[in-house]
C-alpha cells in the first residue's frame, strides 16, 4: 500500500479487505492469515493452506481462527527458525500477547465459543448443521466478518508499531 496513505487508511482499507475476504471464504482463519500476508508481504508457503481446518479449532468452539491467522502473520515477522534461538523465541512473544490483549477486550476472549457469545448472546455449534444454519440467519457470517476486520486491524497495529 502506498506510503502517502494514512495509518487510519490504511487501517480502513485492510479492515474492509478482511471483511470481503471472510464473507468470500467462510474462513476466519485462512481470511486474517491472507489479507495480512498480502499487506505485509509475508512468505506463507502452505501456511494458508494448513489454517483450512482451524476456524474455532475445527469448529469446537475453541481458539477462533482469526486469532490463530494473525498470529501465524506475526509469527512470519517476529519469530525464530532455530528451535534452540532462546532469544527469538522470548522476543517473539511481545508482538502476540499484544495483539491477543486487543482482540481479548473487543470480543470479550480469544475462543470462538466466547466471542460468539459476546458478539451475538450466545454460542453456536458450528459443527451441527441446524445450529450452523441458525448462526447464518442471526447474521452470523457478518459479525464474523467484523471479528475478522479487528483481528486484522490489530494485527496491522501491532505490525505497523513494530512488533
Amino acid at each position: 500500500m502506498s506510503s502517502n496513505v494514512s495509518q487510519e487508511d490504511r487501517l480502513s482499507t485492510l479492515a474492509e479487505r478482511a471483511r470481503e475476504t471472510l464473507i468470500r471464504s467462510g474462513n476466519c482463519a485462512q481470511s486474517s492469515f491472507a489479507v495480512l500476508q498480502e499487506e505485509f508481504e509475508l512468505d506463507g508457503g502452505g501456511i494458508l493452506r494448513a489454517l483450512t481446518p482451524f476456524p474455532g479449532m475445527a469448529l469446537r468452539g475453541e481458539t477462533c481462527g482469526a486469532v490463530v491467522g494473525s498470529i501465524m502473520a506475526l509469527g512470519l515477522l517476529y519469530g525464530r527458525d532455530d528451535l534452540e534461538d532462546m532469544r527469538g523465541f522470548i522476543g517473539s512473544l511481545p508482538s502476540a500477547r499484544r495483539f491477543c490483549r486487543r482482540f481479548e477486550e473487543r470480543n470479550g476472549g480469544t475462543a470462538c465459543a466466547t466471542v460468539l457469545k459476546s458478539r451475538m448472546g450466545r454460542a453456536y455449534d458450528l459443527a451441527d448443521s441446524a445450529e450452523s444454519a441458525e448462526y447464518l440467519e442471526a447474521g452470523g457470517a457478518q459479525v464474523c466478518a467484523e471479528v475478522v476486520a479487528g483481528a486484522v486491524t490489530a494485527a496491522a497495529e501491532v505490525i505497523l508499531r513494530k512488533g
